[in-house]
């Protein structure tokens, strides 16, 4: 093997030094691109916050000059806020009560499907049995009509023996024709005859209820002018007597036209309630409106629009809860106050069958009045609200730049909705709106999928949204890239 000389030697270890040197070159090159794509990375995020921290300045600053101006218009605009609002929720329970009238009472197909399922009742079908029996009986001399029978037939000569036994039959035969009255009578009120009647009876003469009362006798359902809300009985007795006479029974041609009516409700609440429907027919559907628009402009002119909203709903849900509890009490003291003619199961099925309707408005004003202030209360400017509004912001940041780094992203769109974000933001208020007013029949959870799905579509755009780039050299949006 040749060995290398001194020279050699040496210059092999020079060319080894120098592809070292060169590696060591090549790795400071490649440390330094990498330390300057960092320090690029750092200084666009640094001019990220920075912008979005003079955003947040200017915002604060727009917001203190706003506040200042709030506080130069005085607290009388504090307290025109809070006059509105008390005034609004005084006035929602009339409100609910010609919500009601409206839709329900004045209009024949929602009257009949309110009071035409209490047909159905049993406790309502057993006091119609019972008020129409008694009612037969009070008016037809059955044990009369016997003994006259009976006399008729000893006249005719028959012996002492037959005689006795006759009048043996006397008294089984008035409890046999009691008995049948009140087998026909049951049969009749359990049969779909009798609900046909009183839907027909309701179609003809609902407006008799309202109006209180033009005084038409035949009606099912009617309103004295002392204050009485009865179910009337002549048509019911008139059906029975028909069935009876095709039934061969001639007795029943004896029965007369009977002019009798169940009172269900006896007291000057109702007297009242009539009173305040005919106050309802005179401002008609606009009395709900003008408490939206009390409670709008309570809110539009508070110093704090934001807080106002918040006792606005909290104001509006407390009113529908007091009103739901006034309506559980009264079914009570409308249960002892008719607990003499009407027994108590009956009582609370005709309670419940009149306000049954209210209490489901009621409910639905709560529900919505406790969804604008769980979203007022997020949406406000209480240190915990904007700090979660931070956190979701943050989030939805995080996923755009991780749809970027994978290529994903909305381009000139997102940053056209980016700038149009609060008119959209509006839209979608105003559409949950129209939801809310003009969907029927409006329930708790209509109300609450529709407030869900809002915020779904909110943070939806949130998300797609693309805000416009930042320079790092001057902090400032950079022109937007062509997509």
């Amino acid at each position: 093997m040749a060995r290398l000389t001194n020279q050699q030697l040496e210059a092999e270890l020079a060319r080894a030094q120098a592809e070292k040197d060169a590696l060591e070159a090549e790795k400071r090159a490649l440390a330094a691109r990498l330390d300057e794509e960092r320090s690029r990375a750092d200084a666009a995020e640094a001019a990220r916050a920075s912008a979005a921290a003079r955003a947040e300045k200017d915002a604060a600053g727009a917001k203190g000059e706003a506040s200042t101006a709030k506080k130069k218009r005085g607290w009388g605009w504090t307290l025109l806020a809070t006059v509105l609002i008390v005034i609004a929720s005084i006035l929602a329970p009339v409100a609910v009560v010609s919500t009601w009238a409206q839709r329900e009472l004045t209009d024949t197909n929602y009257f009949v499907d309110t009071f035409a399922p209490l047909s159905t009742k049993p406790a309502v079908q057993d006091l119609v049995v019972t008020q129409t029996v008694t009612a037969i009986e009070s008016n037809v001399d059955i044990e009369g009509i016997t003994s006259d029978v009976f006399t008729g037939l000893e006249n005719l000569g028959l012996g002492p023996k037959a005689s006795t036994a006759l009048n043996t039959l006397q008294a089984p035969l008035v409890a046999g024709i009691k008995s049948l009255i009140t087998q026909t009578v049951t049969k009749f009120v359990h049969s779909e005859a009798f609900s046909d009647i009183w839907k027909q009876t309701l179609t003809i003469t609902h407006k008799q209820l309202l109006a209180t009362l033009n005084g038409d006798k035949n009606a099912a359902i009617s309103v004295g002018p002392n204050g009485q809300i009865g179910v009337q009985l002549g048509p019911i007795i008139k059906a029975v007597k028909t069935q009876l006479v095709d039934q061969g029974f001639a007795f029943a041609k004896n029965i007369p036209a009977i002019d009798k009516t169940i009172v269900i409700a006896k007291t000057s609440s109702v007297t009242l309630y009539i009173g305040l429907y005919n106050l309802v027919v005179a401002v008609g559907i606009w009395l709900p409106w003008v408490v939206l628009v009390l409670l709008a402009a309570g809110v539009l002119v508070a110093r704090r629009r934001g807080i106002a909203l918040i006792w606005a709903s909290v104001a509006l849900a407390l009113s529908m809860i007091l009103v739901s509890v006034g309506i559980s009490v009264g079914k009570t003291v409308f249960v002892l106050e008719v607990s003499s003619a009407i027994p108590a199961d009956a009582a609370g099925t005709l309670y419940a069958g009149i306000l049954g309707f209210v209490q489901s408005i009621v409910v639905v004003v709560a529900v919505l009045a406790i969804t604008v202030f769980v979203i007022a209360m997020i949406g406000g400017p209480f240190r915990w609200a904007r700090a979660l509004r931070g956190y979701a912001g943050s989030g939805f940041a995080a996923v755009r730049r991780g749809a970027e780094r994978h290529g994903i992203t909305t381009g000139r769109v997102g940053e056209w909705m980016y700038a149009q974000r609060i008119l959209l933001r509006v839209i979608v208020g105003l559409a949950a709106a129209a939801v809310v007013v003009f969907l029927r029949p409006l329930t708790p959870p209509v109300i609450i999928w529709t407030a869900v799905i809002a915020v779904l579509v909110i943070a939806v755009l949130e998300l797609v949204s693309r805000p416009p780039a930042v320079d790092a050299s001057t902090q400032e949006p950079a022109p937007a890239a062509a997509n």
